[in-house]
């Protein structure tokens, strides 16, 4: 059954969070924004509470671009005092991981007002945040309410709400992978939330257009997904049913931006691009028999661990010792580990061949993606073809999951660019 926490998605969310606080007895906040949503929508809650008579602070993070980082953190952190408070996460993602991180460590509650739907994580326990320069999830808390502001959320940035499409999309690869990891790497997995995360995907696609115009029934339907999506991570115990090999490559285009300052590019944006190409490698595996990937197999060699430990090296930089031993389990099989893995291949081809064929096409992808109006190539995110080999090389080593990148880098099929 799936957890609920109190949401109120409408025209009166201020009065309602009014209410809801004055139900429950609070009277003293820490309200964390940025300059623009404190702009949209901060300063109405502001000013809403004070004509209540209740007691504020109010942590507006500084910068152009805030990064949900250590800087971030230690902005909100140097705002907490002594008293007892309820914190206000009024943003989107960066704004809520960054929230939900600090009142966690603070033993504090927080309440989520989004100001854009377009991140899946408002009622996630986990908070995505960038440490030393490596995309980490800390398992967090979720918000204790969620109350958006509709209005709010149909004025966002249009490249926002695409990215929420991007994001809910993504889904269609991350559950395929959950599953791939599930029957190969015995990942836990949990068929309920599975079928809830894809649904939540496929209306957002069914209804791609509305999410693009920014109409009022399409991004309530979008952030209503997106709500449920964080639903299915809260649920399961982790972000296994919304994030895959689609997100790990947006992670490691948005570490290689950090580390040359150069702009971010939304988180869900990257993931629908990054949805683009892993639904071709599942794709390209259709084309495979059990006969053909048994010769593939056959032969092949265990892997030299110091050659996959060197390529993490050249990869992450400083943060590669970390990277080395998560993927222990995978760079440093045995030779028995190794020939038990290539026969489970061989002999689950046709569950692999069933769940890449419940993936949508790259053709599919890419026309709901631009009916929402969301980018659909790495071109259109500045990201050049060097940067893309580089994300496809790397990035499955940032987690330690079983994803279609796995596969594909396991059957060999990227040395021949079948991406």
């Amino acid at each position: 059954m799936s957890t609920t926490i109190p949401t109120h998605i409408g025209h009166d969310a201020l009065s309602a969070l009014i209410q809801y606080c004055e139900r429950r007895g609070l009277k003293k906040f820490l309200l964390v924004s940025d300059r623009n949503t404190h702009r949209a929508l901060g300063s109405s809650v502001e000013k809403s509470f004070s004509d209540h008579g209740y007691d504020m602070i109010v942590a507006t993070l500084e910068g152009e671009e805030v990064v949900a980082d250590e800087d971030s953190l230690i902005q909100v952190f140097l705002k907490v005092d002594q008293d007892v408070r309820t914190f206000l996460a009024v943003g989107s993602g960066t704004i809520t991981d960054i929230t939900r991180f600090v009142s966690h460590r603070t033993h504090s509650p927080f309440i989520s007002l989004p100001t854009a739907p377009s991140v899946d994580g408002f009622t996630s326990i986990g908070a995505p945040l960038v440490v030393r320069r490596l995309k980490q999830t800390f398992l967090c808390q979720p918000p204790t309410a969620i109350f958006a502001d509709l209005p709010t959320l149909c004025t966002a940035p249009p490249a926002m709400i695409a990215a929420g499409f991007g994001d809910m999309i993504g889904k269609l690869l991350s559950t395929s992978d959950w599953k791939l990891g599930h029957i190969l790497w015995d990942e836990p997995f949990d068929e309920d939330i599975w079928h809830r995360s894809r649904q939540a995907a496929l209306l957002c696609a069914e209804h791609a257009e509305e999410i693009g115009r920014g109409t009022e029934a399409g991004v309530r339907i979008l952030m209503e997904s997106l709500i449920e999506s964080g639903y299915c991570m809260l649920d399961f115990g982790n972000t296994s049913p919304a994030s895959g090999a689609e997100h790990h490559l947006s992670h490691f285009w948005e570490m290689k931006l950090l580390e040359e300052k150069r702009p971010a590019i939304l988180h869900g944006a990257k993931v629908g691009v990054a949805s683009v190409i892993t639904s071709g490698w599942y794709q390209a595996i259709q084309k495979l028999s059990r006969d053909q990937v048994f010769l593939e197999l056959k032969d092949r060699q265990l892997p030299d661990p110091q050659k996959a430990e060197s390529e993490i090296r050249e990869g992450f930089g400083g943060i590669a010792e970390k990277l080395v031993s998560e993927q222990a389990g995978f760079i440093r099989m045995s030779p028995d580990a190794y020939e038990g893995m290539k026969l489970r291949i061989v002999d689950r081809w046709q569950e692999i061949l069933t769940i890449a064929a419940q993936v949508p096409s790259p053709q599919q992808l890419t026309d709901w993606l631009q009916k929402a109006r969301a980018p659909v190539s790495p071109q259109a995110l500045d990201l050049d073809e060097e940067e893309v080999v580089q994300a496809i090389r790397f990035s499955h080593y940032i987690r330690s999951r079983f994803t279609i990148s796995k596969l594909v880098h396991f059957l060999g099929m990227l040395e021949t660019k079948a991406w």
